[in-house]
């Protein structure tokens, strides 16, 4: 009888049963200490919570210019020394023009991030979750009424992608252009689609459309949202280039719109196979933002991010060197037995939840936390107030005993490509 293949010789990266459920694969990587050596990828493993956090807390001897492109690719720049910090601060510089903030370090980050500044100020956000209510009523409505839907692609990703597009202030008669143009694109991380040029066109449309609509607020202010996004200022007090902001819209409305949409199908999943639960929420919805933070420690829709070593340093209690790639597990961290008491099951009511790392930790703490939990809040809290019950649909996906569900191959996203539910009416 065949053998199950040593854990060293499993690439997280390629090996479509590992991405499409990592948890046991965690749990043999954990087995070996909190970091781990992945010897057929010359990386380190990090699993631990207390050694992630170490990680993403540390600027000086940790580098986010791999976080997007992911440690198995080849760094851009050679590798002499222990402290690579003046390589990557160049290497930085050089492409500024073309970069994300999730790859930038120090004041290159914290300018691009400030850009963001105007459209998560309280008032916008209160102004936002007043277009939320009224969607997630019409949407939902629209479900109840039918029976049935698909929520990952027909609720999910239309609901988040039309509230981000309301907190930028994309006209409505646009709206739809952008949904179109993310569809066509593999989410990211995805191992099915290495080749496809789809997701970075999507990326380039959205950056040419706020590039025309920020230029035209800066030649003529309109007192609206983009006007506020086009005359945002550097720290410094400096006007940034137009890129800058384009990139930082496009930046929050591609990683929120795929993330939130991918956190509404996990927990929606749970809900269905926890009757107790869903009656629990529906009975009390007060206890809804308890339930998504335990839904973003157990099965939150980002799985990884990843770090460079400028210097040489540890992690815990390993010694690492500069140019090492570090993948940090935020799932896996979000089990650890050290941190979390029965890591891998459901509790309501877990003390501390909110210090689970799903967001991530730090600088690179995801800007759009604060938008993501009031989307998802207000589309569960909709769902729950019209329904009476909502379970799995049995027709497309099987009984409970033995379901049939498909999840990305990606391996950074954790999410349902679908999934149909059935809806009875309250």
């Amino acid at each position: 009888m065949a053998t199950a293949p040593d854990t060293a010789e499993r690439d997280y990266f390629t090996d479509k049963s590992v991405l499409l459920d990592p948890y046991d694969f965690f749990e043999e990587i954990r087995a070996r200490g909190p970091v781990a050596e992945l010897k057929g990828r010359d990386m380190l493993f990090v699993t631990g919570f207390k050694e992630a956090v170490e990680v993403l807390l540390n600027k000086a001897d940790f580098s986010s210019v791999i976080a997007a492109s992911g440690p198995a690719a080849p760094l851009p720049f050679e590798v002499t020394g222990d402290d690579i910090s003046a390589t990557v601060m160049a290497y930085e510089e050089s492409i500024r023009e073309r970069d994300l903030m999730v790859n930038q370090d120090g004041d290159f980050h914290l300018a691009a991030r400030s850009l963001l500044n105007p459209l998560l100020v309280p008032s916008r956000l209160k102004a936002n979750e007043a277009f939320m209510q009224k969607y997630a009523d019409e949407v939902v409505r629209e479900m109840v009424a039918k029976g049935t839907c698909e929520v990952v692609n027909e609720v999910a990703v239309p609901y988040v992608t039309l509230v981000i597009a309301d907190l930028l202030g994309v006209p409505a008669e646009d709206q739809q252009q952008f949904r179109d143009v993310i569809d066509a694109g593999p989410p990211p991380g995805n191992m099915d689609a290495a080749e496809d040029t789809s997701q970075s066109s999507a990326l380039q449309f959205m950056i040419g459309y706020f590039m025309r609509y920020l230029g035209e607020r800066r030649a003529n202010p309109q007192g609206d949202i983009m006007t506020d996004l086009a005359l945002a200022k550097f720290p410094d007090g400096t006007l940034p280039p137009l890129v800058e902001p384009a990139k930082a819209a496009m930046f929050l409305f591609a990683a929120g719109q795929d993330t939130s949409a991918k956190l509404i199908g996990n927990a929606m999943r749970h809900l269905c196979d926890h009757r107790d639960v869903q009656d629990k929420l529906r009975a009390d919805p007060s206890l809804i933002p308890a339930f998504l933070e335990e839904m973003l420690r157990l099965e939150g829709s980002t799985k990884a991010t990843f770090r460079l070593v400028k210097r040489d340093t540890r992690i815990g209690d390993l010694p690492v060197k500069a140019g090492d790639k570090v993948f940090v597990g935020l799932a896996a961290a979000n089990r650890d037995p050290r941190r979390w008491e029965d890591p891998h099951a459901f509790k309501l009511d877990r003390p501390r939840i909110k210090e689970h790392v799903a967001f991530g930790r730090g600088a690179h703490t995801c800007a759009g936390a604060p938008l993501a939990r009031v989307e998802v809040r207000v589309l569960f809290e909709r769902l729950l107030e019209h329904t009476s019950e909502i379970s799995i649909s049995e027709k497309h996906h099987g009984p409970p005993q033995s379901r049939n569900l498909n999840y990305e191959a990606s391996y950074i996203i954790r999410g349902l490509a679908n999934l149909h539910v059935d809806l009875k009416p309250r």
